[in-house]
């Protein structure tokens, strides 16, 4: 079953229970798919890559307004934002903890033979590519940077 189809099951689920966050959230991923497919003028429906990369740019979006309103005491404002996100974070594949991401980090610097920091944007692409949309990128660049120094 296509992403799509799965946002709309879930948004009939919401709407029938009447969680208001929830079906925000689920709107909010429909648009941003329909958006990104109209953008490209086909018809056909876009790749897995590309939902993925939708998906976790909402979630990250949700998760930056979350720390500004807790940064200024609103947390009225900031909860229903991590609620979004983690209606959103649901449909993205599972995330890989530090010590697996450390892992496939190690294996690409010796795979590619990274001696500095002058080769982390060689290793930041590969595993940004290899683990797109289970983990995120701060954490990955972290990582490398760490392996690198």
């Amino acid at each position: 079953m296509s992403l799509q189809q799965d946002i709309m099951i879930a948004m009939k689920a919401a709407m029938k229970t009447k969680d208001q966050t929830a079906l925000s959230a689920l709107r909010a991923i429909k648009s941003e798919l329909l958006l990104a497919q109209t953008e490209t003028g086909s018809k056909e429906e876009i790749s897995e890559e590309q939902e993925i990369k939708i998906l976790s740019k909402l979630v990250k979006q949700r998760k930056d307004s979350a720390a500004i309103f807790t940064e200024q005491n609103r947390e009225d404002l900031a909860e229903p934002e991590l609620a979004q996100a983690e209606v959103i974070s649901q449909f993205l594949p599972a995330q890989l903890s530090e010590a697996e991401i450390e892992k496939v980090v190690v294996d690409i610097i010796q795979a590619v033979g990274a001696e500095g920091m002058k080769d982390m944007g060689k290793v930041m692409g590969m595993v940004n590519k290899k683990l797109a949309g289970q983990a995120d990128g701060k954490t990955i660049s972290t990582i490398v940077k760490a392996k690198l120094a």
